[in-house]
């Protein structure tokens, strides 16, 4: 008998990879206390090294941290984030909490993850290693909220527009539309009853195979903001396709994979080392 297999489980479309998400603060040393000592991630020692902003490195891919005056941004809807160990990760939070009391955060948990909310108001869900998330530590996907009647539609988009793949489904009783970025990250758009918050500027990067592709269907469509450089464009609105409604606002920072940043190796510390436990060589994390 011959052997038949669903080739199309295999397909990961035209966007490579999610590589970080921007969320401007107003103080780095709460950003270092929250992200560096508590989450376990690693500041970029490279680039932007400054007191403007941190590049913090979760795995392969980043959460960048500049400094702005006034509201700081905050993801409509949760970032999902999987760490090494969870109970590591719940005692380095312990650890900080009382520095950041009269600030948003809290934890909560809820046995298979756990809730942390950052002082900004930014919701991650952190979850230890699965079989569903290829890697050790990383983003493996970011959910948006998203309003009624606009998943369908924001699906198409990705589909036509960007080359990728989608995939409708139900995301905790609510329809949503899940856009695979690579092999092992997800974009989720879930519909909610209540009406998402005003957009408030922040941004992710994502990496394409078909740069030219893309970059002519939002050009003609007059949805390009920005000709960054040969390697990069950026657009906010996803559109209905067939009346031009802005469905929902998201700036994208679109990459070519000719991007000079693209593959950069990023250096990441295993935060469960101390002066007191370390052994030669033991600093570095495998990040899977």
């Amino acid at each position: 008998m011959k052997t038949t297999f669903d080739r199309t489980t295999e397909d990961s479309g035209n966007v490579v990879s999610l590589d970080h998400v921007n969320l401007c603060i107003g103080d780095q040393q709460l950003a270092i206390l929250f992200y560096i000592q508590g989450l376990g991630f690693t500041r970029d020692p490279y680039l932007t090294v400054g007191l403007e902003n941190m590049w913090l490195n979760a795995g392969r891919q980043q959460i960048h941290t500049p400094t702005r005056p006034g509201a700081p941004q905050v993801v409509r809807g949760r970032i999902g984030l999987v760490v090494p160990d969870l109970g590591e990760l719940q005692q380095r939070l312990g650890d900080i909490a009382p520095r950041l009391v009269g600030t948003e955060f809290s934890t909560k948990e809820h046995g298979d993850h756990l809730d942390v909310t950052c002082p900004w108001g930014n919701l991650f869900l952190c979850h230890e290693p699965m079989e569903s998330f290829a890697a050790t530590f990383g983003l493996p996907y970011v959910e948006f909220t998203v309003p009624r009647g606009t998943a369908a539609g924001i699906a198409r988009f990705y589909e036509e527009v960007m080359g990728a793949v989608t995939e409708m489904k139900m995301v905790r009783k609510n329809d949503a539309t899940v856009v695979r970025m690579g092999t092992d990250q997800t974009l989720i758009f879930r519909e909610a009853l209540e009406e998402p918050r005003d957009y408030d500027g922040h941004h992710l990067a994502i990496y394409i195979g078909d740069f030219s592709g893309p970059h002519q269907q939002l050009d003609e469509r007059g949805l390009i903001t920005e000709e960054s450089n040969q390697h990069q464009y950026r657009f906010k609105d996803i559109v209905d396709l067939n009346s031009g409604a802005v469905l929902f606002e998201l700036e994208h920072e679109v990459r070519s994979l000719r991007h000079p940043m693209y593959g950069r190796a990023l250096v990441n510390r295993d935060p469960s080392v101390t002066t007191r436990n370390y052994t030669r060589n033991a600093e570095f994390l495998n990040i899977g």
